[in-house]
């Protein structure tokens, strides 16, 4: 028996009837047509499904679309400007060849997005400390974490002057 849900995504309320085992990277990938969210393991050890979910990272794979019933998401497609304009962290990571084959691309931004939104300035250590739940195929994590540590120096920069 299908449910409804309402479900507000980077933004814009969205509300469908779904079958209760569906999950929400299903429900994003398949109902909404938001590919950005990348299907791993389906474990959630590999990260590659991470969205916000009201504001905290969550495996979308873990997460079926009815318990997200009311929720907040946000994907990688919203961190982006309106214009397309890629944010801060984007250009960074891609400035530092951070993207690499970019399958995990997509969770490793919205790890780092929470991270230098509640720790607009953290270590190389607390980067990579994040960085573990992201499972990076290309083992290349220097780019990354290069990324992540210019975004938060810029910001800095930046509210310093």
């Amino acid at each position: 028996m299908k449910k409804k849900v309402s479900i507000k995504i980077n933004g814009k309320m969205y509300e469908r009837e779904v079958e209760p085992r569906l999950t929400l990277v299903d429900f994003l990938r398949h109902e909404i047509d938001l590919t950005g969210t990348h299907v791993g393991c389906e474990h959630g050890v590999c990260g590659a499904c991470t969205v916000l979910i009201n504001g905290h990272s969550g495996r979308s794979c873990l997460t079926f679309a009815v318990q997200a019933d009311g929720a907040e998401i946000t994907t990688v497609e919203g961190l982006a400007a309106a214009d397309g304009e890629l944010n801060a962290l984007q250009q960074s990571l891609r400035d530092n060849h951070g993207l690499q084959c970019g399958f995990c691309t997509p969770g490793v931004l919205i790890s780092l997005t929470e991270l230098l939104r509640d720790n607009p300035d953290p270590s190389e250590e607390q980067v990579r400390d994040v960085l573990t739940g992201n499972l990076c195929r290309c083992t290349g994590y220097a780019g990354i974490v290069a990324a992540a540590l210019e975004t938060a120096r810029r910001a800095h920069g930046e509210a310093r002057s």
